[in-house]
């Protein structure tokens, strides 16, 4: 058995995700996955804490590259504003490249209700994440939140019409149309503040 080869992490989770696909993600065990790349369970966890880390690894990547897009804001950004450069931050990392593997993922996360609720939790943490970063830009409690939850349901809408066949569009021009949609939704509701 090979003990060692560069990439193992990157071996590991392209293997499970062919496995999740074709056997189904309960009934494959992290020794099998290890096992398909010729190294042992023991590495297997070295890498990841169980078998649904290999699906959610990259979470930290994006919550930074939210951050990243809200600390690049002009000080003077509205909170939207500040949502949306974090938006164009991290959909900048889904390129075109990476996509069939996104519809892997998915596509194995929505045939298991675990995975989907820790996807939703993932999101939650997100923007709860970037809320903070709001808030400590100076931004009240309400608009903090409402924006950081708008920023987020925008780039989940964006994600999934990014994966549907056919798609071609960048995540980053359809978040842009996604984001733009809430704009307008907002500027036509014409409720005002007295009369919700």
């Amino acid at each position: 058995m090979v003990r060692w080869q560069p990439g193992a992490p990157e071996r590991l989770q392209k293997a499970a995700l062919e496995l999740f696909a074709t056997r189904g993600f309960e009934q494959t065990t992290a020794a099998e996955i290890a096992e398909a790349v010729g190294l042992t369970e023991r590495t297997f966890f070295r890498h990841f804490s169980d078998k649904r880390e290999v699906l959610f690894q990259g979470q930290q990547v994006l919550v930074q590259a939210f951050l990243d897009g809200v600390a690049a804001a002009p000080p003077e950004s509205s909170p939207l504003e500040v949502v949306a450069s974090g938006l164009r931050s991290a959909t900048s990392l889904f390129v075109d490249e990476r996509r069939a593997h996104s519809r892997a993922r998915q596509s194995v996360i929505d045939r298991n209700p675990g995975l989907q609720e820790r996807e939703r939790h993932k999101m939650t943490t997100l923007a709860t994440t970037v809320a903070d970063a709001l808030r400590a830009r100076g931004v009240d409690e309400l608009a903090a939140t409402l924006a950081a939850e708008s920023g987020v349901t925008v780039f989940g809408i964006a994600f999934t019409q990014w994966l549907r066949d056919g798609e071609e569009r960048s995540l980053t021009a359809i978040a842009n149309g996604v984001f733009g949609e809430l704009l307008d939704l907002a500027g036509k509701a014409g409720v005002s503040r007295e009369n919700p």
